[in-house]
């Protein structure tokens, strides 16, 4: 599973590297603004991103903007968004208004910080990802 942590904090970045590191290569982003470039470069090469860990407040492009320009990418290339990188959104925001935000911009999971190894598991089985 080839995953892209996107995530300006580093001992999040940290946490959420320690959790993934068995079940294949990390690449990090610290912002949307990079996410959104290497998730284009993956796909130009024909080895998109399996899982996408986004961090919602971030500087210079946030979560929810990043969001709509990757699935925009795979749209572009004829891919939906069903059928394209699993994105989980992670934050420390659980409002309503932001939950459901992250999932009209087509997020596949939601997790609030701080991210449990349990939870995120268990959404990653939920997507197919892990067993």
């Amino acid at each position: 599973m080839k995953t892209l942590i996107v995530e300006d904090d580093f001992t999040s970045r940290l946490i959420l590297q320690s959790f993934l590191k068995d079940y294949g290569p990390t690449h990090i982003a610290v912002n949307g603004k990079e996410a959104v470039e290497a998730v284009r470069l993956g796909l130009d090469a024909g080895e998109p991103y399996d899982l996408i860990c986004m961090d919602i407040m971030m500087p210079e492009m946030n979560g929810q903007q990043a969001v709509k320009e990757i699935r925009g990418l795979e749209m572009a290339r004829g891919i939906l968004s069903s059928q394209g990188s699993k994105i989980v959104m992670t934050s420390v925001l659980c409002d309503m208004k932001t939950v459901c935000a992250a999932y009209a911009s087509l997020c596949d999971a939601y997790l609030v910080k701080p991210v449990s190894q349990q939870h995120l598991l268990q959404e990653l089985r939920k997507l197919g990802l892990v067993k």
